[in-house]
């Protein structure tokens, strides 16, 4: 395939929306990954922001959409670095709710350089999840698409119903099996499950598909890593390659193919230019070290394709 071709008008008046998870991301890079107990000077030290669907809505920021955040941080020095790290990239943030006297999502990834592969350490917020009344619905109606990651529950299955009832597409990051997550897959008019995700619901990627199926979304995509991803959508199962780059830091790599994946599905394109191009995307990020500092934009992403096909 040639990919999906650039087109002339532009974004247009693209919106969607994001709620979810926003984090500070502090990330090492290391010569191998250390062994226990022992000490190892890092080459690099980055700091930036993440989360699945802040960083989701980072990367639609690029491609020239106009894009929005939903979640919550505290008043601490990581939750104002992750407030000015999306404002910055222009997004609106006012559904970025601030609790005080808490603790915001916070990261340590450990990159090995080798490899390219990260060992990511979390911890979600102290504070209170975003609650379904927090939510501003102006944010999600005026919005062509929603992205939810699941893991401010509540808040995500209101939005996802919201969205349903006024006919803006939902697309649903799902990381892992953790409870509420099917009730908002059934919600979804796309699922974009990861590995870990697929296994919990059947031993094969394909299993995950066919039970997936089940809740009848328009696609549902397994991503696979450096083995690609595989899709499935009216009927049809199909595998899409990882495009080959010189692999800095996978970090982020998922939430960028899910910022991909949404701009394809915000453009009409065909399913299978959609999945190749978000996989270009994602690939392109891991140039860069962190989650966001290699997102590109969309001539970039589209010359890439170009060049690789």
């Amino acid at each position: 395939m040639t990919g999906p071709p650039a087109d002339p008008t532009g974004p247009g008046e693209l919106r969607a929306a994001g709620v979810g998870q926003c984090s500070l991301d502090y990330l090492a890079l290391v010569e191998g990954f250390p062994a226990e107990d022992t000490k190892q000077e890092a080459r690099r030290l980055v700091i930036e922001g993440g989360g699945p669907a802040a960083t989701a809505m980072v990367s639609l920021q690029r491609l020239g959409v106009e894009a929005s955040f939903s979640g919550v941080v505290s008043d601490d020095d990581a939750g104002d670095r992750i407030r000015e790290g999306l404002a910055s990239e222009g997004l609106d943030v006012t559904g970025l709710v601030t609790r005080p006297g808490g603790e915001s999502q916070t990261a340590f990834i450990v990159v090995n350089t080798g490899s390219g592969s990260r060992t990511i350490l979390w911890k979600r917020p102290t504070v209170a999840p975003l609650s379904p009344e927090e939510l501003a619905p102006e944010l999600i109606t005026s919005a062509n698409l929603l992205l939810v990651d699941g893991l401010m529950m509540e808040a995500s299955l209101a939005a996802a119903a919201l969205a349903r009832e006024k006919g803006v597409t939902v697309l649903l990051d799902a990381g892992s099996l953790r409870p509420g997550m099917m009730d908002l897959a059934r919600l979804s008019d796309h699922i974009v499950c990861s590995e870990k995700f697929a296994r919990e619901l059947a031993p094969t990627p394909e299993g995950a598909l066919k039970e997936l199926s089940r809740l009848k979304p328009a696609s549902a995509t397994v991503t696979l890593g450096p083995e690609g991803s595989v899709t499935l959508a009216a009927g049809e199962v199909f595998t899409q390659r990882a495009f080959s780059v010189d692999v800095v830091d996978t970090t982020g790599a998922g939430d960028v193919f899910h910022g991909g994946y949404a701009y394809g599905v915000m453009r009409g394109w065909d399913i299978r230019k959609t999945v190749e191009f978000a996989s270009a995307f994602a690939a392109l990020k891991c140039e860069e070290p962190g989650g966001r500092s290699g997102i590109p934009g969309l001539e970039a992403a589209l010359a890439f394709i170009r060049e690789k096909a």
